[in-house]
C-alpha cells in the first residue's frame, strides 16, 4: 500500500523509494502506457486486460496520491476522465521506465520470452 505523504517516510535505501512508490504488479505498466500518451480508464483496461477494474482504480489512485499521475475530469456527459503523468515527474519516470525496458528487452532476447508491446515511450512527446 502507498504510504501517506504527510508522514515522513523511512526508506531502507535509495532503491526502496521507487519500490515503495512504483511497486506492485501494475504501477510501472500503467506508467509505461501513460508515458506514451494520456489515457482514459477504458483504454488502460484494453491495454492491460489482466488487471481488474478494482485494482486498476486502486493503482491509479495511489499513483495520483503519490504525485506521479494527474487525473483530469472533463465537464461533460458522460463524464470523461483522462490520466497522464505529472509534468514535473515525466523525465525522471521516463528514465526509470527506459532502464527497465532496456533491461527487459535484453533479458527476453537472451533468456527467451515474448513481449507484446515493444514501443518504448518517447522521452520528448509533442506538447
Amino acid at each position: 500500500m502507498s504510504q501517506q505523504l504527510s508522514e515522513e517516510p523511512t526508506y531502507l535505501c535509495p532503491v526502496d523509494v521507487p519500490l515503495q512508490r512504483l511497486g506492485g504488479k501494475w504501477k510501472l505498466i500503467i506508467c509505461f502506457y501513460l508515458l506514451l500518451e494520456p489515457r482514459r480508464n477504458g483504454e488502460l483496461r484494453r491495454l492491460i486486460p489482466q488487471v481488474t477494474q478494482k485494482i486498476l482504480t486502486q493503482q491509479l489512485r495511489e499513483l495520483e496520491h503519490d504525485g506521479l499521475v494527474h487525473r483530469e475530469v472533463h465537464d461533460q456527459l458522460p463524464p470523461k476522465v483522462v490520466y497522464s503523468v505529472v509534468d514535473g515527474e515525466r523525465a525522471r519516470l521516463q528514465d526509470v521506465v527506459d532502464a527497465m525496458c532496456g533491461w527487459g528487452l535484453r533479458y527476453a532476447a537472451t533468456h527467451g520470452g515474448h513481449i507484446l508491446t515493444t514501443t518504448v515511450p518517447d522521452p520528448n512527446p509533442p506538447q
